[in-house]
């Protein structure tokens, strides 16, 4: 990665993803969740203010070290124990069997292997685990789709891989992940990026 991607992009995603308003999505996201949780894309810790107390343990992925700075005041003030297992989703440090639940926010639009990602997901969640994500992605309105198919390569370049046209549906699905809930809904911004997916999806 380069300086951009290793320095500002990270700080970037932090105040772009850190508002009172995400925070609401993400509190309402991971609300329930208890045990052990692997949260891909952990970035700099946002979701932990929001974690239940009866949620005891999160193995964190993330390839950003910037973003684990970013990270330290909000590890610092929660009673949960972090540990970092890996940089890269597709390929997850933990043996099978052994999470409760998994949390994607806002992080499936950029793993490269986003089906091996998912496929991970799979393996390390015990029996009825979850994977709850909420995220940003292709959209069901045909002529904005287009849009995000068009400007697709030039996100891709400008935001650290992240892609506008990921049916996160389609792809859990197609992971072996059974999707139980899945909600559709718009949020305040670019209609190519305002397109979110918010659900959960069982072992």
């Amino acid at each position: 990665m380069g300086f951009y991607e290793r320095q500002v992009l990270p700080r970037l995603v932090d105040v772009a993803l850190g508002s009172r308003a995400i925070g609401k999505l993400r509190q309402r996201a991971i609300a329930g969740l208890t045990g052990t949780v692997l949260e891909l894309g952990f970035g700099s810790g946002t979701n932990m203010p929001f974690y239940p107390p009866s949620v005891q343990r999160v193995y964190a992925v993330d390839p950003a070290l910037v973003a684990r700075k970013l990270a330290a005041k909000r590890l610092a003030a929660s009673p949960i124990s972090v540990e970092f297992v890996g940089i890269d989703g597709a390929a997850v440090a933990l043996d099978d069997a052994s999470v409760d639940a998994a949390v994607s926010t806002w992080t499936l639009c950029t793993i490269p292997d986003v089906d091996q990602a998912l496929r991970e997901v799979r393996r390390v969640l015990r029996p009825g685990g979850h994977l709850v994500f909420l995220e940003h992605g292709l959209s069901d309105d045909p002529k904005v789709a287009r849009r995000q198919h068009r400007f697709d390569a030039l996100q891709q370049r400008f935001a650290g891989g992240c892609h506008l046209d990921r049916d996160h549906a389609a792809l859990i699905a197609a992971s072996g992940l059974e999707i139980e809930h899945l909600e559709r809904f718009s949020i305040a911004g670019p209609k190519m990026l305002s397109s979110m997916y918010a659900g959960r999806a069982g072992k």
